[in-house]
């Protein structure tokens, strides 16, 4: 259990290690210093397990992963203690901790259309904190890593301010902690960036997290027909709750997907909406919509080296293929709508979290999710 020391010491708690590649977490007494600069230690209450932390943890496979580290980057919790010149929260504020950041000042965050902050922008490889260089954990005297800024599988973290978003302490925090990362970057996908008008025609391609916050997306926008495409012919029926009206499974077929789909929908869908990260499926949703209007959303996360290549006169046809970052939502200004949309009953979180383990189970989580079973695995910190 941790110790609760007073503000600006140091705090000995709980954290869930990955010391090598692909190996199972391991629970350690970590000790983790006082906030610097611009930056704030939170009492993480709830955590989620997200399939980014999966591929940093086992399948990046380019050897280049910082270990041991501190996985986690869906969570949700309490101001602990700031550090100097933080004015954005206090103690005891009720928070969501991010993997990207507002910092309110750079030319991105002044425009109305990018939330890709240039001060805090998304870095998978920095295991530091950005004011100093320097690990917040440490065991034994050495240093751990950091994962995305955010590392929620430890009771306490540290994150800077400016990635750390106050909501409405009445928000139960075991609920909207997946709004911190695949919610968001799924729903935000389809009403920032896709925007399917009313009796519009959707295919999502991807059902799991981030492929269902879509299609919750486009049910909310009034789509008519939402379009389910997936290897995994038994996340139909589970699909169903969140609007897919159709499935196809690119299996069952000895012709590609998206002519399917093509076939299906007089020309092609109005949105497609990719979710896998694969870029077969990026291309096979660009394929997939209408000549004239269509628009492809690519969100799921791609690998380094991917290439995504058409045919040229797919663009003379007037398709149109755009990317998302979290939705295109701005953490701080955005976020807490967002929030406010769940307390208001407009939007249904409840069916997203499928599981929950005590954080002493914590690997559990993860077999859960490498077999697929899980939307979402709530992983309850203080148990």
């Amino acid at each position: 259990m941790s110790s609760t020391n007073k503000t600006g010491q140091v705090i000995k708690c709980r954290a869930a290690v990955a010391w090598e590649e692909g190996k199972p977490l391991v629970i350690e007494e970590v000790e983790v210093a006082p906030p610097e600069a611009g930056e704030v230690r939170l009492k993480i209450l709830y955590t989620s397990l997200c399939h980014s932390d999966l591929y940093f943890w086992k399948s990046r496979g380019d050897g280049n992963l910082l270990f041991p580290r501190i996985l986690g980057h869906e969570a949700a919790g309490i101001v602990e203690s700031i550090g100097e010149g933080v004015t954005n929260l206090k103690p005891g504020d009720h928070v969501l901790p991010v993997f990207t950041g507002e910092c309110g000042e750079c030319r991105s965050c002044k425009s109305e259309e990018s939330n890709l902050c240039d001060v805090l922008r998304l870095n998978t490889d920095s295991g530091v904190m950005l004011s100093d260089g320097k690990s917040r954990f440490s065991k034994d005297g050495k240093p751990i890593y950091h994962f995305l800024g955010t590392s929620t599988f430890s009771e306490y973290t540290v994150s800077h301010a400016k990635c750390v978003i106050k909501i409405n302490p009445a928000a139960p925090l075991d609920k909207v902690c997946v709004l911190s990362c695949g919610i968001c970057t799924g729903l935000g996908a389809t009403l920032n960036v896709a925007k399917p008008k009313p009796g519009s025609t959707v295919a999502v391609f991807g059902l799991g997290a981030v492929g269902l916050a879509a299609a919750e997306g486009a049910r909310l926008s009034g789509a008519s027909r939402i379009i389910g495409v997936d290897i995994l012919s038994s996340r139909q029926e589970q699909a169903k709750k969140f609007g897919i009206t159709d499935f196809v499974n690119p299996k069952d077929h000895d012709k590609p997907v998206q002519q399917v789909l093509v076939e299906r929908t007089d020309g092609g869908v109005d949105r497609a909406l990719e979710c896998t990260g694969k870029v077969e499926a990026a291309i096979a949703a660009f394929e997939s919509v209408h000549d004239g209007w269509g628009v492809a959303v690519l969100v799921g996360l791609p690998g380094n080296e991917d290439e995504f290549k058409t045919k040229t006169m797919n663009f003379l046809y007037e398709r149109t293929v755009k990317g998302t970052f979290y939705g295109n939502y701005k953490p701080l200004s955005d976020i807490p709508s967002v929030v406010e949309k769940y307390m208001n009953k407009e939007l249904e979180l409840e069916k997203f979290i499928t599981h929950s383990v005590p954080f002493s189970e914590i690997n559990k989580s993860f077999d859960l999710m490498l077999k697929g079973e899980s939307i979402r695995c709530l992983i309850c910190m203080e148990s």
